[in-house]
């Protein structure tokens, strides 16, 4: 592999990576605040097709973006009613947000399959582009994914120092203690799910407005639950989703250049190489199990008069 196919296929690792990484660390933030989400994947996909719809209709990438990251949101809203409001299984009501956010996505997008919207375009930031190697890995992207850089240590940072992420931390790890304090545990799971799910709406968004610039139904292929599982694997770290979400998307960043090479090995194959290695991580992270760190009140409602 000559260097130039080698830096472009790292350079391809960013951007496949990136959906996955906005979505993880949306998951994290929502699983800090003691909620469990697994319909990142239906959620994934509302967001797409409405930052796609946006992006068609107004001709506004910026507001498309963020139409996609409030369509996430919203979604995410459905999960707290039943969760938080009625206190309905987490794991039940997640698996029920990706069936309808699938069929929701696939209705209303049947009718632009194929079409093209504005997106966001490749450039160079001044100066870091020129770097060797870094530079064309990691700063000749889009302003996505330049803005995806910002939002690990912004987490991190604000799990660390910030009121309202210790309080979150604390809503996740023991409710009772944190209402005891005299803090609002309901209003926090709240203000984690909401924001877990805008960012969770921003990796579906990528994929319409960055990644391909068009629309197709299934869109997103089974990266919202590499995200999910990524969460384990990450320990629920800000920064070591930053590297898991690359690793990922370097696998399917590397099984797309086989197939365009033409190599002898069955697609089939080829596809199940990121849900292989996402099988992998989840073993590596129950080995690990002694670090990682899971919330304590992960999954557990709570009731309002608690």
């Amino acid at each position: 592999m000559t260097p130039e196919i080698l830096l472009a296929l790292l350079a391809a690792t960013v951007q496949a990576g990136t959906p996955i990484l906005y979505a993880t660390l949306g998951e994290i933030l929502t699983e800090k605040g003691g909620i469990l989400n697994l319909g990142v994947e239906g959620m994934m996909l509302v967001g797409a097709l409405i930052a796609f719809l946006t992006a068609l209709h107004t001709g506004s990438p910026v507001l498309a973006f963020v139409a996609g990251g409030l369509g996430g949101a919203c979604m995410a809203a459905l999960h707290g009613v039943v969760c938080i409001w009625f206190l309905g299984n987490q794991v039940v009501s997640g698996l029920a947000l990706t069936i309808f956010g699938t069929g929701l996505a696939g209705f209303f997008g049947t009718p632009y399959i194929g079409r093209t919207a504005p997106g966001f375009d490749k450039f160079s930031l001044p100066g870091l582009g020129d770097l060797p190697a870094l530079g064309t890995i990691f700063f000749q992207q889009d302003a996505l994914v330049y803005l995806s850089y910002l939002i690990p240590p912004l987490l991190w940072a604000f799990f660390r120092y910030s009121r309202w992420g210790m309080a979150i931390r604390a809503a996740g790890e023991s409710p009772a203690a944190t209402r005891a304090a005299g803090l609002n545990v309901l209003a926090y799971r709240w203000a984690a799910l909401l924001g877990g799910g805008m960012l969770v709406g921003f990796g579906g968004s990528y994929l319409s407005l960055a990644y391909t610039h068009l629309w197709t139904n299934g869109l997103t292929a089974g990266r919202g639950w590499i995200a999910v599982a990524l969460v384990i694997f990450a320990f629920w770290r800000p920064s070591r989703a930053m590297l898991g979400a690359y690793l990922f998307g370097g696998v399917m960043a590397f099984q797309l250049r086989l197939q365009a090479m033409g190599t002898a090995l069955p697609s089939s194959i080829l596809l199940m190489l990121p849900y292989v290695l996402t099988i992998a991580a989840l073993a590596f992270s129950s080995w690990r199990s002694d670090r990682t760190q899971a919330p304590a009140a992960l999954g557990v409602n709570m009731e309002p008069s608690e």
